[in-house]
């Protein structure tokens, strides 16, 4: 079976289709990953094989941060994710032609389903959090940069979807409908709707982010989260570091490029503690305050092997890096800056494995040394140690076999068609 794994957006949402892909490998079967170039030659770098599509999602993400560039407006937005579109179309179409099955990871997958059913091939759609998918349990991610709350009356939460809905609609729907027609499929009513289906699978660990209420329309399959192995080793600058002290906290925003400033904040924050400070470059490649040695600046490395030798783990709560805080026992602040990063905030406070900071864009030395105070308090590690002992570690695994049982034997039994939306 050779099944094509599609996902647009950081390495957050690569690296769980990546992980899917190796272990489809395990059982005899073909993947292939059609991710942003910028993540190819890592990609590569397993042995799998990857196409690209879209933009180097690094360079467009620091482009669009920098204060100086003029915030674009509506019309200009729907230009853009017009050509998006026809992008994602041109090369899923390409990169489809070939396989038995298409599976597609993340919210942005504006092509992958009418390309599996011009082709006639099964669709399988992953949400990585639980929050994605429709619920009056929660609001919709990408509206939480200016809804704070995550308790929600359950009525606001529905209007707040239906919002959401009509927004995908109006930046999304014509330039998809447009490029179906091209194909000779009908067109959709409703973007997200579409490409999430009605029978969604959520690749999020069942403990750390549990399904939520869906609609009684909606069958969610949740196979636990997608984990890739790494067994690389930390860089000789950094084992020494760990070696020369107590367990230092550790300050890291991922993919997050709107903070780029906040490095010499995150040391200062860590001494105000009497802490010592690794402060993960990122995307926003921060640095450290100045040469002492109670801090150093790093870039990518095994999360796996380092966060179990710090004491905190300060991140922007990206769901990949709340699997890897969690995992590690170790206790976590989370500084939310967009999407489903409110949630991961929530339930990490709700298991009181950690606590939720300071939004980003109120980020302040005051307010995140409050933050890691109460994180470091008696009461949160020990809750942090016994949860991580409940992390569900074979996600892919299951997802693999469950994609194997589910569609190698009848591989070629035309999708199931949806094109009213």
């Amino acid at each position: 079976m050779r099944v094509l794994l599609s996902s647009i957006g950081s390495r957050g949402d690569i690296q769980p289709i990546l992980a899917l892909a190796l272990e489809l490998r395990k059982l005899g079967h073909h993947g292939t990953l059609l991710a942003p170039p910028n993540f190819k030659a890592w990609v590569e770098s397993f042995g799998i094989e990857c196409l690209t599509v879209g933009p180097d999602v690094k360079k467009a993400s620091s482009r669009m941060a920098q204060k100086s560039m003029p915030k674009p407006s509506k019309e200009q937005m729907r230009q853009l994710a017009s050509h998006t579109v026809r992008q994602q179309f041109q090369a899923s179409l390409a990169a489809a032609r070939g396989h038995d099955l298409i599976v597609a990871g993340g919210a942005l997958q504006t092509a992958a389903r009418s390309v599996a059913e011009a082709l006639e091939i099964p669709y399988v759609y992953a949400a990585y959090c639980p929050a994605a998918l429709p619920s009056p349990d929660h609001p919709p991610p990408k509206m939480r940069t200016r809804i704070r709350s995550q308790s929600l009356p359950g009525l606001v939460n529905r209007w707040l979807w239906k919002r959401d809905e009509r927004s995908w609609d109006y930046f999304f729907l014509h330039a998809v409908n447009e490029q179906r027609s091209e194909l000779g499929l009908r067109p959709v009513r409703h973007v997200a709707q579409y490409v999430s289906t009605d029978t969604p699978w959520l690749a999020a660990d069942p403990v750390l982010g549990p399904a939520a209420a869906y609609s009684s329309n909606m069958c969610v399959t949740q196979t636990g989260a997608w984990l890739l192995p790494d067994s690389s080793p930390l860089p000789d600058a950094l084992e020494k570091f760990l070696a020369a002290g107590e367990p230092p906290v550790y300050f890291g925003f991922g993919s997050m490029v709107g903070s780029a400033q906040a490095g010499p904040m995150l040391v200062e924050v860590a001494r105000a503690l009497g802490r010592r400070a690794i402060v993960s470059q990122g995307w926003a490649e921060l640095s450290c305050i100045d040469g002492r040695n109670d801090c150093i600046s790093i870039g990518d490395v095994n999360h796996e092997r380092l966060f179990g030798h710090v004491s905190a783990i300060v991140h922007h709560g990206g769901a990949g890096t709340t699997l890897a805080a969690a995992r590690s026992g170790k206790p976590q602040v989370v500084v939310p800056h967009n999407y489903d990063q409110y949630y991961w905030a929530r339930r990490v406070t709700k298991l009181r494995i950690g606590v939720s900071g300071p939004q980003a864009k109120d980020l302040t030395v005051d307010g995140l040394i409050k933050a890691l105070r109460r994180c470091l308090e008696p009461g949160i590690a020990p809750a942090a140690q016994t949860l991580a002992f409940r992390i569900e570690l074979y996600g892919a695994r299951k997802a693999a076999e469950r994609l194997v049982e589910q569609f190698a034997d009848g591989i070629r039994a035309p999708a199931r068609v949806w094109a009213d939306g």
